[in-house]
């Protein structure tokens, strides 16, 4: 069998049914059904190369709709037909749903692979930080451990919590998910992609999520031009950040900035 999703649906077929010739693989139009020894051809089952349900996507579609997540993916390794169906978003997001008995999924994720988790580490709460909030007081409020919120979080300590709007909170009880809706949304603290679920149903801050999104691709922009600075200058990340720094953002600036200071240095004669 060759690469995932690379092989053609009659090559599928053949290593469902090896005995199967690739001649047999086209339908017998004269096939006579008064015989009852050739009954057990007219199966139809998955190992039986006549079995056109396997490449049929109408058939594929009402199956794969009652398949769970973890299924999905092992069917879209099959073929590409099946790959198709199977990446389809509504059959995905109904998988996403069904183990929580969720309303609804609103969003669309960044990565393609959000689908392909959907156990209870993929969900989260919404809680608005106020004056007074601490881990601790969150932690017994929602009766959840200290340590799954900062891990959650991505934060090493309590200092800072001031500085975030929110913080997203582990579900402890899977049965707040019933008939909730949840929003597919990118954490630029906690640095992932999760399903956050808002008790008061009020949903996300359009604005604070849109800024969100600007930060990161900024900062994902940021980390590309620091790492070309890296390769062209052969220096360490601490090196091409500054030369960026002290030129405004500008990466030519850096590198006539670079250049400049390695004249220098072999004018003085420095190592």
């Amino acid at each position: 069998m060759g690469c995932c999703g690379d092989e053609d649906e009659d090559d599928i077929l053949k290593h469902l049914n090896p005995s199967i010739s690739t001649e047999s693989l086209t339908p017998n139009l004269h096939h006579s059904s008064s015989s009852d020894s050739d009954v057990s051809g007219d199966v139809i089952s998955p190992m039986n190369s006549h079995f056109s349900g396997l490449t049929c996507r109408d058939t594929l579609r009402i199956i794969f709709e009652k398949l769970p997540i973890p299924d999905l993916a092992r069917a879209s390794c099959v073929c590409r037909t099946w790959s198709s169906v199977a990446s389809d978003r509504d059959i995905l997001t109904k998988a996403f749903k069904a183990p929580w008995k969720l309303k609804e999924v609103i969003g669309e994720p960044l990565s393609g692979s959000f689908w392909r988790d959907n156990t209870i580490g993929k969900f989260a709460i919404s809680h608005r930080i106020v004056r007074g909030d601490t881990v601790a007081r969150l932690a017994v409020k929602y009766s959840v451990q200290v340590m799954d919120i900062k891990r959650l979080n991505n934060m090493m300590s309590e200092h800072g919590i001031y500085s975030r709007e929110r913080l997203l909170i582990p579900i402890s009880n899977p049965e707040i998910l019933i008939g909730g809706i949840c929003y597919v949304e990118l954490d630029t603290y906690a640095k992932r992609e999760v399903a956050v679920l808002y008790l008061d149903g009020s949903g996300p801050d359009l604005k604070t999520t849109s800024s969100m999104i600007r930060r990161t691709t900024s900062d994902l922009g940021m980390k590309r031009i620091i790492h070309s600075l890296k390769r062209s200058m052969h220096v360490d990340d601490g090196t091409a950040q500054y030369y960026l720094s002290i030129s405004n953002g500008d990466p030519r600036a850096a590198l006539s900035e670079f250049s400049e200071d390695l004249r220098w240095e072999k004018q003085v004669g420095l190592p």
